[in-house]
């Protein structure tokens, strides 16, 4: 009989959730697995890895703002400083006014104390070329992006350093469950934890949780006009590399056609020309899905039926700002450290499971 390699815990898919996950684990000095499928075109990868803390159609602090924020810039950078490899990238982001109005109502939020570490400087003129801001922005701080596919090897690297990856589809066929461990393929442990995203719909555990597909749309854009910091006003436009931009995105919830679309690179492009006035070029477009939730939360917490069997996901559009702190309070509550947050539990969801498995 094949010996059992025992490890703590089994990751299943490495994005943004399970490389945040797997960072915790590695940090505390846990033996890992971690799983994950070959698919180039997953949310994470393709996500232009912004943060922003003043978001939304009303422009608004994003919710828990002062405890994501101050310690996303420290998880970033410590996983930089680790593995030797840059992905994390600061820099302000600017909001041209769309009206006398709202350029009215930001000077007064400025005098707002709760703001004064996320609000730079609002100028009332245009003042970044290449711009449409005659009415002119504001700058936000604490903001930025992080290079994705680049982070994601990073973690890659500093698991295969310590522990071990596999790149492969995870068969449920071969997962067992007992009252102690679950074993997979000559590996035991004593949780799993799924980080699939939208591909939880698909496993026997947790397909009755409402992770709902938002389909996003991105270009790719080469300009030697464009400006040196983050744009955002009805699109973003982020750096991707010397003379590169990532411009996006689309939010479809018709999850039907999986391809890039004309539609999306018609209102993409209409966007982009209300926002700027510096030539570009398209060099590629691309889509994903992402995984998010009715009440905008993430999903957090275990199986009603066996604490053995754990989930991190739902991240939805802002996997760049949530992941590195929920995973810490998602690892320190499965360590029996700390309670965890009944706004991201799991539990919130439970009827659902009980109609599910009527």
């Amino acid at each position: 009989m094949k010996a059992t390699t025992k490890v703590d815990y089994i990751i299943v898919g490495q994005g943004l959730a399970g490389s945040a996950v797997a960072v915790q684990l590695l940090k505390r000095g846990k033996k890992i697995l971690v799983i994950d499928r070959k698919d180039e075109n997953t949310s994470s990868k393709i996500a232009a890895g912004l943060f922003n803390p003043i978001t939304g159609k009303f422009v608004k602090k994003t919710w828990l703002a002062d405890k994501l924020f101050p310690y996303l810039h420290d998880f970033y950078r410590e996983v930089e400083e680790k593995t030797g490899m840059s992905f994390f990238y600061p820099m302000p982001m600017y909001c041209p006014f769309l009206s006398v109005e709202e350029q009215n109502e930001w000077m007064a939020k400025s005098a707002d104390p709760l703001l004064a570490d996320y609000i730079g400087n609002i100028f009332i003129k245009r003042s970044v070329p290449g711009v449409k801001d005659d009415l002119g922005g504001l700058i936000l701080k604490q903001c930025g992006h992080l290079d994705t596919v680049n982070y994601i090897r990073a973690v890659r690297a500093w698991i295969c350093q310590k522990d071990v990856f596999q790149e492969e589809d995870f068969d449920f066929a071969r997962l067992s469950v007992t009252d102690r461990t679950v074993e997979y393929k000559g590996y035991e442990a004593s949780r799993l934890i799924l980080c699939q995203g939208e591909s939880a719909l698909k496993n026997k555990w947790f397909d009755w949780l409402p992770v709902i597909p938002l389909k996003g749309e991105t270009l790719t854009i080469r300009s030697k006009e464009s400006p040196q910091q983050i744009i955002n006003r009805g699109v973003y436009i982020v750096p991707a590399g010397k003379e590169e931009f990532k411009v996006g995105a689309t939010y479809d919830f018709n999850d039907s056609e999986r391809n890039i679309t004309h539609k999306a690179r018609v209102e993409l492009e209409e966007k982009l020309r209300e926002l700027i006035d510096f030539p570009y070029q398209i060099i590629e477009q691309k889509w994903s899905m992402r995984p998010t939730t009715p009440d905008r939360r993430p999903l957090l917490g275990i199986h009603p039926e066996s604490t053995l069997m754990a989930i991190f996901n739902g991240l939805g559009t802002k996997g760049t700002s949530i992941a590195p702190y929920f995973s810490e309070v998602f690892i320190r509550w499965l360590e029996n450290e700390t309670d965890l947050n009944k706004e991201v539990n799991v539990n919130r969801y439970k009827s659902l499971y009980s109609k599910f498995t009527k």
